[in-house]
């Protein structure tokens, strides 16, 4: 079961890895993210922040959305990370059962719009997020789970 599905530019690290983790009671992280699934380095760098207890499986878009899909995170309370708005964007147009975004920590960028203080967004990554919002995906942004919740419109 989808516990939280967050969009963080860092991925995994303290914020992420343990308050919401214990928030949600997520006993497995799912990193969705190319670069991760495949660099090394990166990969050691996300099992260091991983909670005590909790699973952490790093796969490409593609490989996270095919496991969604055939049933085996079911068991699992299941937070996903994914370290962009289009990444987010071919999850959600994949996995229908998805209703909800959490908008983590997405990095400035030249020709970015700030929307929130730890949230800049591209124009053609505002035009996704609102294809997410017409159908019906609350779109949360929250940094840590005792921040009130504002939803982007």
């Amino acid at each position: 079961m989808i516990k939280l599905f967050r969009i963080d530019h860092r991925l995994l690290h303290g914020q992420v890895a343990f308050s919401w983790t214990r928030s949600i009671g997520a006993d497995c992280i799912l990193v969705a993210d190319d670069e991760a699934a495949t660099d090394k380095l990166k990969m050691s760098t996300l099992r260091l922040a991983k909670p005590q207890g909790i699973k952490l499986v790093i796969k490409s878009i593609e490989d996270s959305i095919k496991a969604i899909k055939s049933g085996v995170t079911d068991k699992y309370n299941l937070f996903i990370v994914t370290g962009s708005v289009a990444d987010a964007k071919k999850i959600c147009d994949a996995i229908p059962e998805i209703n909800s975004v959490n908008l983590g920590g997405i990095k400035n960028r030249p020709g970015t719009r700030q929307v929130d203080q730890a949230i800049f967004l591209l124009p053609e990554e505002e035009e996704m997020l609102h294809e997410l919002a017409d159908r019906g995906i609350e779109l949360g942004i929250q940094q840590v789970p005792t921040e009130k919740k504002t939803i982007y419109k």
